[in-house]
């Protein structure tokens, strides 16, 4: 009894809270704090057509979208995206597609952003079958989430790689568009 008193104390819970073993009971969980998203920045990357590699394993093909210029925009930063970047994606053959992005960023006063953004996309077969092939397709109809990590020697932008973020996608002939939020 004594161990669950001190776990409830270290918590800021009471003695019931905690069950034996340390296991939590409702009453723990519902004080919980629920997460909140704030907008942090929109990004519409500009990108070339897919490189194909065929297929890497049975049933999935490995794709490369070549990143090549474009703009984010928010409250706190602005700037533009450095070419060179790109998205390595992996296809199933249903088209649900994982996706691992890295590129730059470089804010209007200078600072650079490295950024990993890693996600899944996926919707009906035959809007990803559309999708695959370049052609537009109602945003609506897929689902496209993201969770990237920054990194960035710029003091005034540590709160970037101290913080959990996730992205909203949408993909066009020759843009891709992600709002990020921070998860507060």
């Amino acid at each position: 009894m004594r161990t669950a008193r001190l776990r409830a104390k270290r918590f800021g819970g009471s003695a019931v809270a905690f069950g034996e073993g340390g296991t939590t009971d409702h009453r723990l969980r519902s004080t919980m704090m629920q997460p909140s998203l704030t907008f942090v920045f929109e990004l519409r990357a500009q990108v070339e057509p897919a490189m194909d590699f065929g297929e890497i394993s049975p049933g999935r093909r490995r794709r490369m979208v070549p990143i090549t210029s474009g703009r984010f925009e928010g409250p706190q930063l602005r700037g533009r995206i450095l070419p060179g970047g790109a998205d390595w994606q992996i296809v199933h053959p249903d088209g649900f597609t994982e996706l691992d992005s890295r590129y730059a960023l470089t804010t209007d006063a200078g600072a650079l952003i490295a950024v990993r953004n890693t996600g899944v996309r996926r919707a009906a077969p035959e809007v990803m079958a559309k999708l695959l092939a370049g052609e537009s397709v109602d945003p609506a109809q897929v689902y496209f989430r993201t969770m990237p990590t920054f990194e960035t020697s710029a003091p005034e932008l540590q709160w970037l790689t101290r913080s959990t973020f996730i992205g909203v996608g949408e993909r066009y002939p020759s843009e891709v568009v992600v709002r990020f939020w921070q998860v507060v």
